[in-house]
């Protein structure tokens, strides 16, 4: 019985450390952006009433279109310093970095509409 019991202490000492589940862990890739649930609010909060229509008389960016097209350029506008020329929103104060990073990840995401 003493025998029995050292060699499954050895045994399990031994063995069960390399013994493995064939099941993969699925690890959870991160949600992207979309324009519906990212950009249109922050769009509509801070770039009115110049570019929502109707009372904007720029481009408008209520729309997922218009701000795919142009998104390389509001990111560089809404990155300048408050002093450059060409700084987006005009007459507000700059974004946080952590609004700006939301078009610039939206963009890395594939720009992705809903």
């Amino acid at each position: 019985m003493k025998k029995c019991s050292v060699f499954f202490f050895v045994f399990a000492l031994f063995a069960l450390p390399f013994c493995t589940s064939t099941k993969k862990v699925a690890t959870a890739e991160p949600l992207k952006l979309t324009y519906a649930s990212a950009l249109h609010p922050i769009i509509m909060s801070n770039c009115s009433p110049c570019h929502i229509p109707p009372k904007g008389n720029k481009k408008a960016y209520d729309n997922y279109a218009n701000v795919k097209s142009d998104i390389d350029e509001i990111i560089t506008r809404i990155q300048k310093d408050p002093s450059e020329k060409g700084f987006m929103p005009f007459k507000h104060a700059k974004l946080p970095d952590s609004t700006i990073q939301v078009f610039v990840q939206w963009k890395a995401d594939g720009s992705i509409e809903k």
